[in-house]
């Protein structure tokens, strides 16, 4: 199955697969049946990827940091020990319930419209999550950054390569990529000329 999962997060990545509202009605209602049990039996917990891009990716602009895919929430409090603000978005209506706790400001958005201003957003965090190369590049400000982080590493079921990334986004891109624990990490910035 995350041989599948794998397939259809590069496809999506390079335009070879569409993302429509079926999809994400599918996606969300998978991820609200998953939420009461979430924490305890599908996260990873393994927070080491985030922590070392944290420590060694920066320095990171001032601002706002949309956390995409936050499910439960448990990386939010990590992320707000760094960023002014942190926004919560993900899918699933269940699963930002489960964050309440965790995340004080949580948007139910599809991460292929994000309900934000064109380049107003310092920093995306995307951690184990689909990515959507139009719309990250859309609202991150010119000198915003993509938090990618893959907490299984190549093993996760939505893995993709700083190189991929950086491939899929529009215009020019440079990544700071490592391991750390079971997963791996990347910085993404726009080039400079």
């Amino acid at each position: 199955m995350a041989e599948v999962f794998r397939a259809f997060a590069h496809d999506l990545a390079a335009g070879r697969r569409s993302w429509d509202v079926e999809t994400a009605r599918f996606i969300a209602g998978q991820f609200d049946e998953l939420a009461s049990e979430w924490d305890a039996t599908r996260a990873t917990g393994r927070d080491d990827p985030l922590r070392d891009a944290l420590d060694r990716g920066g320095p990171f602009p001032g601002g706002t940091c949309l956390e995409l895919g936050s499910g439960t929430g448990l990386f939010t409090p990590l992320l707000g020990t760094v960023f002014p603000r942190v926004i919560s978005v993900d899918l699933a209506e269940q699963m930002l319930h489960r964050a309440a706790g965790r995340s004080p400001v949580r948007v139910r958005a599809d991460a292929s419209a994000l309900p934000a201003a064109d380049a107003r957003v310092a920093v995306i965090a995307a951690i184990d999550m689909l990515l959507f190369p139009a719309e990250v590049v859309r609202v991150l400000a010119p000198d915003g950054v993509l938090l990618w982080i893959n907490q299984l590493g190549e093993d996760g079921p939505l893995y993709l390569p700083a190189d991929d990334v950086a491939a899929a986004l529009p215009g020019q891109w440079q990544a700071v990529e490592a391991d750390a624990g079971w997963g791996t990490w990347a910085v993404l910035r726009r080039r400079t000329l």
